[in-house]
């Protein structure tokens, strides 16, 4: 952004607090300002660069809305919660501070026109996600706004030591660093240690000041309850979750398990749905809302749920699996109980727990070889994202950081050949310094182990938390677990009568297959279990690359009943099996016998009209989806117009494949396509 457009040179207001809670009473309805509110807001008024820590439900909001209603010109909010915008857009809205935001759940069109609105001086408050910083519109509108204060919320994202790192907010510190040293400038956030404090103060600059506030819940009553398996996290769920007052939230490590931890509720008479950020916007506009209302005991979701989420009575949330720090664990806990009213926070923790955060530790950071992979792909010539993702194999998460970082060391430099963005290599680059990446990762491990230390700690859990972000509380809390010595309430004790409930649940629980899309005739499918879930995978592993024979028949059996139970009242005039790459006759012949037992006609003329690889070896969708695209053929074509083909195949991973052949006979014809297979794979997303 070149400061040569309508940026405001300078914001200095002269307010005392006795005139600024007058305004904030016309314009909010609020009768005062908290001490350290009003501390920050005096400070922004005047010019200043102010980075706020303080815990969820404080008001940080209002620090940088009631300035935002005094100064003449447009206030930009940078945040990666779109619920948060969602919902402050509609309040501001709601009092007559016309607000907008824009983010990539709206329409190009709809974002266009509010960009247009902000040139022409129409909104006061404006929210942008970061990663909107990259659409050339954007940074041509930047250029012509009114602009009087810039906001970072959610401000430990710029740093790389803070638990969510996002390379796009390194773009935010590109903007205030062109802005005027009198340019007022606040960066908010709940969860910050002294390092990423003094990490976010160094980036931001402009002799910054930070405020740091009491992080003690008062409210809170923290507990760790330890268990062996995920059976005995389902069961204590069970037994337990009806017997805590109100509504609340169960996190879970993987998109996978909010589906196995949702329906296992279900299926023990608990109210409860699924949430992750692989939902559509709807679907996730749906729970959020339904999650306001109360419209089920829980939520069970990824850390995608509840920031951004003005909920103030969230009465419990449970974790089924340790964060990666305690820092994760104070902001996921810290979206509960903003009322004050006593809450519930339980950690279900097994010492095995921690294989997950470990993976996810280990491939946050690439390694200095697929660094490398990035710097030779951009030898021979610029590239944009996915063209470098296509030549490296790396997916899209690590192709980001790895950009961001080699931007950091002035290895790459973005550029933009007419519309199209790329990233070129610099003349007489500089070496890759890997030392502070290995330094990093050194860190989130110790960091996991301070939480694996909080959930085995005899001390006083709060004062744990506390002391570990920096603010050092002089007593216990006197409600946690610790405190109160409920060490008999601390292990899961399963009876045969949960043990049945559990073992149940376990075989009549088969995955969906979601495939479904407006562009072809596709509807979703079933497996008949997860890959990682019982024995499944290793049985198909040994048939596929063991010589282990045909899969065996309790497989079948499995499969027939995930069926039945999925399209019990469909029909289906074809069967046809995805021809195989690497394993013979094994699909082939699975297919034959559930044809044999399902009465419906098997198909052996679905081709390959090429070689394809394994998609196992690929790491991102791009790869993916080019290996299969255009690479099925079925003669004759006029077989399956008009039919309803059910497609079996053993492995669903990424559904390339499948659905790419969804494709194909849509366009052929046919009316109906649903996938079946034997497994699903669990995956290892975090949101």
């Amino acid at each position: 952004m070149e400061s040569s457009g309508k940026l405001r040179k300078e914001n200095n207001l002269t307010m005392d607090r006795t005139e600024a809670e007058h305004k904030l009473k016309q314009i909010f309805g609020l009768g005062h300002f908290y001490d350290t509110q009003w501390e920050t807001i005096k400070k922004i008024l005047k010019g200043e660069r102010v980075l706020l820590i303080e815990k969820t439900g404080f008001g940080k909001s209002l620090c940088y809305q009631f300035p935002a209603t005094q100064f003449e010109g447009i206030t930009v909010i940078f945040s990666p919660l779109i619920a948060l915008m969602r919902d402050q857009v509609k309040k501001l809205n709601e009092i007559g501070i016309k607000a907008k935001c824009i983010n990539s759940e709206q329409t190009p069109e709809e974002n266009s026109e509010i960009i247009g609105e902000a040139k022409q001086d129409k909104i006061k408050i404006l929210y942008i996600t970061p990663e909107r910083q990259e659409n050339t519109e954007w940074i041509e509108t930047a250029r012509q706004m009114n602009l009087s204060m810039v906001v970072i919320d959610e401000a430990h994202c710029i740093s790389v030591w803070g638990h969510d790192f996002r390379p796009s907010f390194r773009r935010i510190i590109n903007l205030v660093n062109l802005l005027p040293e009198n340019f007022p400038v606040l960066a908010t956030t709940a969860t910050a240690t002294k390092r990423v404090e003094e990490d976010i103060v160094e980036q931001i600059g402009g002799r910054i000041i930070s405020i740091r506030g009491n992080l003690l819940r008062e409210n809170f009553y923290l507990k760790v309850i330890k268990v062996e398996s995920d059976d005995e996290k389902l069961a204590w769920l069970g037994q337990n979750i009806n017997l805590i007052h109100g509504s609340g939230i169960i996190y879970t490590g993987t998109r996978t398990n909010t589906e196995i931890y949702s329906r296992g509720l279900q299926s023990l008479c608990v109210s409860s749905i699924a949430y992750n950020a692989g939902l559509d916007a709807e679907s996730r506009k749906h729970i959020e809302q339904g999650l306001m209302n109360n419209a089920w005991k829980c939520v069970v979701s990824t850390n995608a749920l509840g920031m951004g989420i003005d909920k103030p009575d969230i009465r419990f949330i449970i974790h089924t699996q340790i964060p990666a720090s305690p820092i994760h664990y104070y902001q996921e806990i810290g979206r509960a109980g903003r009322d004050g009213k006593p809450t519930e926070i339980i950690l279900l923790y097994s010492p095995k727990d921690t294989d997950l955060p470990k993976s996810f530790i280990k491939n946050s950071m690439p390694s200095v070889d697929k660094y490398q992979r990035v710097i030779n792909a951009l030898k021979s010539e610029p590239l944009g994202e996915q063209d470098i993702m296509r030549k490296t194999n790396l997916n899209q998460t690590q192709v980001r950081v790895i950009k961001a970082n080699l931007i950091d060391q002035k290895i790459i430099n973005e550029a933009y050949y007419g519309k199209s963005k790329k990233y070129e290599l610099k003349v007489n680059a500089p070496e890759l310094d890997f030392r502070s990446f290995e330094e990093l990762i050194k860190t989130k491990f110790a960091e996991l182990d301070k939480i694996v230390a909080y959930a085995e700690t005899s001390q006083c859990r709060m004062k744990f938390l506390c002391d570990y972000l920096g603010d050092n509380i002089a007593k216990d809390c006197g409600k946690c677990d610790n405190d109160m010595a409920e060490e008999e309430h601390a292990i899961v004790k399963l009876t045969d009568y949960w043990n049945n409930k559990i073992e149940e649940f376990n075989n009549n629980y088969f995955p969906d297959l979601s495939v479904e899309s407006k562009r072809n005739n596709m509807v979703d499918g079933v497996a008949s279990s997860y890959y990682g879930f019982s024995n499944v995978g290793s049985v198909i592993h040994k048939c596929k690359y063991e010589n282990g024979g045909d899969f065996p028949d309790f497989l079948l059996r499995q499969t027939l009943k995930a069926f039945r139970k999925k399209f019990c009242k469909d029909k289906f005039d074809l069967l046809v099996y995805v021809p195989s790459t690497e394993s013979g006759d094994l699909v082939k012949n699975f297919a034959e016998k559930i044809s044999y037992n399902l009465k419906i006609p098997v198909s052996h003329k679905l081709k390959k009209t090429r070689a394809t690889s394994p998609q196992k070896i690929f790491q991102n969708w791009i790869l993916k989806r080019d290996n299969v695209n255009d690479a099925f053929e079925y003669e004759p074509p006029r077989d399956i117009k008009g039919k309803s083909i059910l497609i079996v195949d053993d492995i669903f991973d990424s559904g390339h494949t499948i659905k790419e052949i969804g494709r194909y006979f849509t366009k052929l014809g046919a009316v109906k396509i649903a996938p079946l297979t034997i497994s699903k794979t669990i995956g290892g997303d975090l949101s």
